[in-house]
């Protein structure tokens, strides 16, 4: 279930969120607006802009992976220096093929060991409560807010183009 839930759903959301952006390049050529006022912009002064949202969200979703699995060190290292629509959907490019090298065997003690980060001082989540509480929402809260950002700025995008298309059954 973890390989579901991680390789499968956030490759789809990481997928979503760059069809997203591609609407966003098209508002911004039809409206003659410089894409980069897009990819600069958030919706409080005290938040990241879009470029970190994509940023986060692909770090969130290729970490959250490489931590449950044991496999930190096979993760991408990026600059973080995206300043371009082209550069951040590579970014979204190499971390969707990364998830892509994960088989449902990689997740088999991942519900189970302990997960740490320097900043949680000596504290640990076991692999289930990582996934839950930490790695889902930060993903959906930096989607959801790089989405945010682009409808804010009249960017033709719906609850549909967040969701992606639906495995629908007859």
């Amino acid at each position: 279930m973890f390989y579901d839930i991680t390789v499968v759903q956030f490759s789809k959301m990481l997928q979503n969120l760059s069809a997203i952006l591609n609407k966003g390049a098209s508002f911004a050529a039809t409206k003659k607006v410089d894409v980069a006022v897009l990819l600069n912009a958030r919706l409080a002064p005290d938040q990241f802009h879009l470029i970190r949202q994509v940023q986060i969200a692909c770090d969130t979703a290729k970490l959250g992976v490489a931590r449950l699995t044991g496999k930190t060190d096979s993760a991408p290292k990026h600059a973080d220096d995206e300043t371009t629509l082209a550069q951040l959907q590579q970014r979204i490019s190499d971390t969707v093929a990364y998830l892509a090298s994960f088989t449902e065997a990689d997740f088999s003690q991942s519900a189970t060991q302990k997960i740490t980060q320097p900043r949680w001082e000596g504290k640990y989540l076991t692999g289930y409560e990582f996934l839950i509480q930490h790695v889902i929402p930060n993903l959906y809260f930096h989607i959801t807010t790089a989405y945010a950002i682009l409808r804010h700025n009249g960017v033709d995008v719906g609850k549909k183009d967040y969701l992606g298309a639906m495995p629908y059954k007859v």
